[in-house]
């Protein structure tokens, strides 16, 4: 049954296990695999599903994230947890090499309905070869959808719409999130549209655009330029691919100067591209050089006060906006 026009209280990473029931309950053919799944949030889904829809994975990407290509392409829906997002290079081939590749090498014949769920680890001490931000090699690949929420609405909605995809979605999580609420929709026909921005705060002076867990840093960034009298637009990503641009280009049209929170390296960044975008297609609208706020191009210590030396601050941000000045 709908619930339509109820909300609940829901963490980020709670979100996302209500949109995995919804969707599991909504289609017999939406499945569950990965890497202790039974550990990070989804317990309660097997009190309610058998172990026919529900698989705990071994440590083994490239294999299992197979699993679920050769289940897509049989008329299943998997949902494959690779937990860290940092794991996504091992399984990288079946990800970027058949999973986007293979509509296009039959003429349109095959479909590949994956999603691939995984999780940005940075900002808490996992060290280097577990905290990286890779949305941007994904970016890079025809064939894949991406997708960056940062709120535990969009969340939600924007994973059911991945899972009602008929193409391969990349979702990247954000740790530093999963504990963040807010009311969330009950409605389980409420999705939030793939490919599409969303304007958190309207602003006249700069535009922020955000990308995946910056926004809560660029809300704070907007509240503190506010007090000295700079008005701030703060646009929330959400989708890496397809990327939004008449959002963007609409935003920066109004306030004439640009600012781009990213927590991926600054080298071949989303960042890269938004800045690239404008420059080509919305110069003449410009007021000034558009600033990119993205982490250095350094591995991640484990140092947890070097760490987050790295990443977007609301102060790193307000300074960006102030070197316009």
């Amino acid at each position: 049954m709908t619930i339509v026009n109820s909300t609940k209280r829901l963490s980020y990473l709670q979100a996302i296990v209500e949109a995995q029931r919804e969707e599991m309950r909504r289609d017999e053919n939406v499945i569950l695999m990965g890497e202790d799944i039974a550990v990070y949030g989804a317990q309660t889904l097997f009190d309610e599903f058998d172990a026919k829809r529900l698989r705990n994975t071994p440590i083994s990407e490239n294999s299992f994230v197979g699993v679920g290509v050769g289940a897509a392409l049989t008329g299943l829906r998997p949902i494959v947890d690779l937990t860290i997002a940092s794991f996504c290079y091992l399984a990288s081939d079946q990800i970027i090499n058949q999973a986007a590749k293979l509509r296009f090498m039959t003429g349109g014949q095959l479909s590949v309905p994956l999603v691939v769920r995984t999780s940005t680890f940075y900002n808490n001490r996992t060290a280097a070869q577990h905290a990286d931000r890779p949305y941007p090699l994904f970016m890079n690949a025809p064939g894949l959808k991406v997708v960056a929420p940062a709120t535990a609405s969009d969340a939600k909605g924007l994973l059911k719409s991945a899972v009602r995809d008929d193409d391969p979605v990349v979702m990247f999580e954000d740790i530093n999130l999963w504990n963040k609420k807010e009311e969330v929709s009950l409605d389980e026909d409420a999705l939030v549209p793939i490919g599409k921005a969303a304007v958190k705060r309207e602003g006249s002076d700069v535009t922020i655009v955000s990308i995946a867990g910056c926004l809560p840093h660029a809300l704070k960034a907007a509240e503190m330029l506010a007090e000295e009298g700079i008005d701030a637009e703060v646009v929330d990503l959400r989708t890496i691919v397809p990327l939004d641009r008449d959002t963007i280009l609409a935003s920066v049209a109004k306030t004439g100067r640009l600012i781009i929170a990213d927590n991926s390296h600054s080298v071949g960044s989303v960042a890269s591209e938004i800045a690239a975008v404008v420059s080509e297609e919305a110069f003449a609208s410009l007021k000034g050089p558009i600033r990119r706020v993205t982490a250095p191009q350094v591995h991640v210590p484990y140092n947890g006060a070097l760490e987050k030396r790295l990443f977007a601050s609301p102060e790193k941000i307000v300074a960006a906006a102030k070197s316009f000045n």
